[in-house]
């Protein structure tokens, strides 16, 4: 696909499916269906498509609410960048590459490298962990230990999701610092959670895929342009091509039945039949457009717990970073983003520093922020020691994801509900991973194709190519 016009699937039928909900799982849920040749309406209160996954404009600058990263693992959220022509504006890394800086370690030593060689799990990994400079011999072999005992673990058990991550890795000889190091360094990346707060069971499915199924599955990709170029612009314009119907600034209040197998779906100034309705909008939200008896205990949705992120940006009159990304120990920053290209900035340098688990921060002023954070990032950058700080601000995101607490699987919906024609969407509902854009758009998939086999339509192949990748 490179020029966005040519067609996708059939000439839509009669058959009507309204989507509420253009966040990445609604605009998936949206694409399948049209590229099956059902006829779609996309509807979303905002202004803009992408949910939590979107671009603003500051002065001149074009800004990410926050970095969000994929992996090679991410199989569907690669259908879906390939799906709206975005794959060369997201690419990934050729191998798994990860400095990271340790502060508390003496200048000179406190760079390190989490990457892998080109060879079979779980060898690819062990020249990497054996020259880690930020744990001890030690704790080295106890973590390939504890590694090869969660590649053991069968995901399919549901006492896993009963237990957490931190007292899993403690009984598996797992020390304060590995657990620093490395555990929470890509888990808390991941799953928005420390590792004492993190469900066993999806502690176990990020790093089983992500470190121990195949050599590349962690190799770490991002948008070089604004998310709002993928997930907005290139989304639209997918959308317009499979003929689907968007609507922006389109709040639903109510989804109901009407007696005759269809449902009706309301908002300010209209109202829609349709044969199936897909919400794809936050467990709350959903919540309050259920209509009764759609769920078994509706009330556990309100149960699923919401995590916030922080993202801090600073501009600096300077270049003080000479790579792209980087992470920290002996610091409160986590991840540090060079966004100068993709913001559009000029002159000068603008990182980006995702905090994840952020529920310490979230609410913290902006000048406690900067505080804190610019003489960080100079404690870890010498060249930002003499730069001017052109400017400074916040994004939060306080209901960023799903809390993955021990025991949210029990409370993680599938598609399907007792409602006929009624499906639900979004990276809260049983995928099986984090709040994750993988999660995201592997609901949406997942909802197309429970209403394609209501609707007695086949599955196009295209759609489900991802799955045989996995």
């Amino acid at each position: 696909m490179t020029d966005g016009t040519r067609s996708h699937g059939p000439v839509a039928d009669g058959r009507h499916t309204v989507v509420v909900g253009g966040g990445l799982a609604g605009v998936t849920t949206a694409l399948a269906l049209a590229d099956a040749g059902v006829r779609v309406t996309l509807l979303e209160g905002r202004p803009r498509l992408g949910g939590l996954a979107f671009s603003f404009r500051r002065g001149d600058l074009t800004v990410d609410n926050g970095q969000h990263v994929y992996l090679r693992c991410c199989t569907a959220y690669r259908w879906f960048l390939d799906r709206i022509d975005g794959t060369a504006l997201a690419p990934l890394q050729d191998r798994l590459d990860v400095p990271v800086l340790d502060l508390a370690r003496p200048a000179g030593r406190r760079l390190g490298r989490l990457r892998r060689d080109a060879l079979p799990v779980p060898l690819h990994l062990g020249r990497s962990l054996a020259a880690y400079p930020h744990l001890s011999l030690a704790d080295r072999v106890r973590v390939g230990r504890a590694a090869l005992a969660l590649k053991g673990l069968d995901l399919t058990d549901p006492a896993l999701d009963t237990q957490d991550f931190g007292s899993w890795l403690a009984a598996h000889g797992q020390s304060e610092r590995a657990v620093e190091a490395l555990w929470d360094l890509v888990g808390v990346a991941t799953l928005n959670a420390v590792a004492g707060d993190a469900s066993l069971a999806l502690a176990a499915m990020v790093f089983k895929t992500g470190l121990l199924s195949d050599p590349g599955a962690a190799d770490i990709g991002w948008a070089r342009v604004p998310l709002g170029e993928l997930h907005d612009r290139l989304a639209r314009k997918a959308l317009d091509s499979a003929g689907v119907r968007t609507e922006l600034r389109a709040r639903v209040t109510s989804v109901s039945p009407d007696g005759n197998g269809q449902w009706t779906v309301e908002v300010p100034g209209e109202r829609l039949r349709a044969d199936a309705v897909v919400l794809a909008v936050p467990q709350r939200e959903a919540h309050g457009l259920l209509p009764a008896g759609a769920l078994d205990a509706p009330e556990r949705l309100l149960e699923i717990g919401t995590a916030p992120i922080l993202n801090v940006h600073v501009v600096y009159d300077r270049k003080v970073l000479g790579r792209t990304f980087f992470t920290a120990l002996g610091s409160p920053v986590q991840w540090v983003f060079d966004r100068t290209d993709a913001s559009g900035l000029r002159e000068g340098q603008y990182l980006a520093v995702s905090q994840s688990a952020a529920q310490d921060e979230i609410d913290t002023p902006v000048a406690v922020l900067r505080e804190r954070y610019v003489p960080e990032l100079e404690r870890l950058l010498p060249p930002a020691r003499g730069a001017e700080v052109r400017d400074f601000f916040v994004t939060r995101e306080r209901t960023a994801t799903f809390a993955p607490t021990p025991g949210v699987g029990r409370l993680r919906p599938g598609a399907r509900t007792k409602a006929s024609g009624l499906y639900l969407a979004g990276a809260w509902t049983a995928t099986g991973w984090p709040a994750t854009m993988e999660s995201a758009v592997r609901s949406g998939v997942s909802a197309a194709d429970a209403v394609l086999g209501a609707l007695g339509r086949p599955r196009p192949q295209a759609l489900f190519e991802f799955e045989e990748a996995a």
